[in-house]
């Protein structure tokens, strides 16, 4: 699924790739595309317009994987991404989260949405952002997520970055 498969958790690492994350070259405008390692193919990065998402983490398949295994795979999983939080809550402050529900439910009704939200939905991203920022001189946003494709998938975090702001709405889909 993601480059990262069979490497283990390490904050450290996690931590700096965050780091570098806020100093990459964004593209300003063009289409959204998402690469691959060339070996395997499996995702190494998508880009768009003012935004990069990466993965940081994969966990392993949960295939035959039943309670309490399942819940406790993850568990570890969501502590993995608070202690990434954590740390980055010292370095840059507090946090923020952003649901993203309703633009999930608006892309899965076949609704455009913003870009950067069909990035992370078509990668499996669905789960919630954990976002700082404004960040820096510039102004970017910082943002981690969690996600995976469905039931027996590993979970995959992610982190992106965005020079514009990194917020879903409110209101309901229209039915």
């Amino acid at each position: 699924m993601t480059s990262r498969a069979g490497e283990p958790f390490d904050l450290g690492r996690a931590s700096a790739e965050v780091g570098e994350l806020l100093t990459v070259p964004l593209p300003a405008t063009g289409p959204t595309t998402a690469s691959g390692d060339p070996a395997t193919g499996e995702w190494t990065v998508t880009q768009g317009p003012g935004f990069r998402i990466v993965p940081l983490w994969e966990g392993d398949p949960m295939t035959g994987v039943y309670a309490p295994e399942w819940s406790d795979a993850e568990e570890a999983a969501e502590a993995r991404l608070s202690s990434l939080a954590e740390e980055l809550d010292h370095r840059l402050g507090p946090h923020t989260e952003v649901p993203l529900h309703v633009p999930l439910l608006r892309w899965q009704g076949g609704s455009a949405v913003d870009p950067l939200f069909e990035a992370l939905f078509r990668q499996d991203l669905y789960g919630d952002l954990v976002v700082w920022g404004p960040v820096g001189a510039d102004g970017r946003r910082l943002a981690l997520t969690l996600g995976r494709s469905d039931g027996d998938q590993p979970l995959v975090m992610a982190a992106l970055v965005s020079d514009r702001a990194v917020a879903a709405s409110e209101e309901s889909p229209s039915p």
